[in-house]
């Protein structure tokens, strides 16, 4: 059984364009997200999936100096891109990865997807019931439930997101949700503007240019630093009807 990470990038973000391949602390977010990534003990291999457009070669060429490898698809349509993804790498077990996760944690990677190996789900990820810092957004689901979402999945936004259409069925998957143990949802380390690259610069430069610390480590960070969690308080998470 062949467990792929799947990152989505691109650099044609609405709010803050290019952003994925923006300084963090001397290395890519991009950089950051596949090194991460590639740390959890659960994943046989990360890929990247980005779009066709030439906008996006640059993506290409970053992860060609990563030796990380790279599906083209479908720039809308990203449930299609992730399926062919899917099935160009022969994966099992998919693991939902977006490129606007710097702090992603491998642990917490590795949790979501022992979820889903060691229970009878089609889908385990830790969103459903949101307790984790927006930014460690983690989805596991089978090749075969990835494949009946992109038969049947119509909506726009179903298309975009990828998942939507497999957790908002739960009479046909069965899902599993993966909370932390405390509530965390208020802070917010994903990148979609540029309050949000201030505030996970912030944390990343605190660390010394090192990248090996724990979402937990990023955690004592704010705390100690509380204007971290400040800077993009007021930032609004787009509903999933705005792309």
């Amino acid at each position: 059984m062949k467990t792929v990470a799947i990152i989505q990038a691109r650099m044609g973000s609405t709010r803050l364009p290019g952003k994925v391949l923006m300084d963090i602390a001397g290395r890519s977010m991009l950089t950051w997200v596949v090194s991460r990534t590639r740390c959890a003990a659960t994943i046989d291999e990360v890929v990247v999936a980005t779009t066709e457009s030439p906008a996006d070669d640059a993506i290409v060429a970053k992860c060609a100096s990563m030796d990380v490898p790279v599906f083209r698809g479908s720039e809308d349509d990203v449930l299609d891109r992730y399926h062919k993804a899917a099935e160009a790498f022969e994966a099992d077990t998919v693991v939902r990865i977006t490129s606007d996760c710097p702090l992603i944690d491998p642990e917490v990677i590795d949790r979501v997807v022992a979820a889903f190996t060691n229970n009878p789900v089609d889908y385990a990820c830790n969103t459903l019931a949101r307790c984790y810092p927006r930014g460690l957004d983690v989805e596991v689901f089978s090749r075969a439930a990835l494949k009946e979402a992109w038969h049947r999945a119509d909506l726009p936004h179903d298309r975009v997101h990828v998942t939507p259409y497999i957790h908002g069925n739960p009479q046909r998957f069965k899902l599993r949700s993966v909370p932390c143990e405390d509530d965390h949802s208020d802070l917010r380390w994903t990148v979609d503007t540029a309050e949000d690259l201030e505030a996970v610069r912030g944390i990343a430069e605190a660390f010394g240019g090192r990248a090996d610390f724990g979402w937990r480590d990023a955690l004592e960070v704010v705390r100690r630093n509380p204007h971290l969690a400040d800077i993009n308080r007021s930032v609004r998470q787009k509903a999933l009807e705005e792309g």
